[in-house]
């Protein structure tokens, strides 16, 4: 699918306004001329990610339902970013979404299929003799079945240009198990093996397909989702509330304990930057990886005394 290059023409559901990025440029700039979308990059990792790729030079589609929002972030990083509302569980949403890309800028190199949820993070949703499969379902068709959708309609306008990269968020629970409720282990695991699957086939079309797995990044989703205990009520996947101080330096102070890796401590621009490492020419040669982001606890969780 090819489209001519027209930058005066509206994007259809695309909202942003004249403001300049102030954020002051990198001196190399890695994505110089890219076209690139993020699906769930109206915060948390994914605007951590829209606003490093903008700065490094790629015209940067935001993909979400959160409007207010997404169109906040792209009102004060205009006219390099833009938002479109998508529901990634919508086949209808992302196609319109990659097509309308296709009709402003001609192109599209970079996909972040970053949109997800993690579901009810209670203890009884931890137990598989309590399995709730309304819960298991919602999971996958975000999770899963907005990955696979993604995959598929970025493919469709890459394949005849013969080149293209695209990147999933999937996470520690897809490494190992343990470390998430079942249905988020399940859903991590499925992006873990759509990425090795589709790199095999669409590598001979230069496209290159990887993820990347973080630990415990301090975001609202997570936080907000740990705060909820209640397993009888309906979970509310939106509940974005915007987290207190305290709440985030907790989380930090968590996840730091767990880690290998002592000092560091994980934030969503540590996973933007990994992302930016994967949709660059520096990783021109890297195609069904999963980039595990962690503090090496994946690798060093039953070690003994080493």
């Amino acid at each position: 699918m090819t489209a001519q290059v027209m930058p005066d023409k509206p994007l259809q559901g695309i909202h942003a306004l004249g403001r300049e990025n102030t954020s002051p440029p990198p001196s190399h700039k890695r994505l110089e001329g890219k076209i690139a979308i993020v699906t769930g990059g109206s915060r948390g990792i994914g605007e951590a990610t829209v606003r490093l790729f903008a700065r490094h030079g790629a015209k940067v589609v935001v993909a979400d339902v959160e409007d207010t929002l997404g169109n906040a972030l792209a009102d004060s990083l205009a006219p390099s970013v833009t938002y479109f509302h998508c529901d990634v569980s919508l086949e209808e949403d992302i196609q319109n979404l990659i097509e309308s890309t296709i009709s402003r800028y001609g192109q599209l190199d970079i996909l972040f299929n970053n949109a997800g949820v993690l579901g009810n993070q209670s203890k009884a949703h931890k137990i598989i003799v309590d399995f709730d499969i309304d819960e298991f379902d919602r999971v996958m068709r975000v999770n899963v079945r907005g990955v696979a959708l993604g995959i598929k309609h970025a493919a469709r306008v890459m394949i005849p240009r013969r080149v293209g990269c695209i990147i999933s968020t999937a996470s520690v629970a897809g490494v190992m198990g343990g470390l998430g409720p079942h249905a988020y282990t399940a859903s991590k695991h499925a992006i873990v093996g759509l990425t090795k699957n589709t790199a095999c086939e669409l590598g001979r079309y230069g496209i290159r397909i990887n993820c990347i797995s973080p630990f415990g990044v301090a975001t609202p989703m997570l936080i907000n989702a740990w705060k909820s205990t209640s397993s009888d009520e309906e979970e509310d996947f939106m509940d974005f509330g915007k987290p207190r101080e305290e709440e985030v330096e907790k989380m930090e102070d968590f996840v730091r304990g767990l880690a290998n890796l002592k000092g560091p401590t994980l934030r969503t621009k540590d996973i933007a930057e990994a992302a930016l490492y994967l949709a660059s020419d520096e990783s021109k040669y890297v195609s069904g990886h999963n980039l595990v982001v962690d503090g090496g606890i994946t690798t060093s969780r039953n070690c003994v005394n080493l």
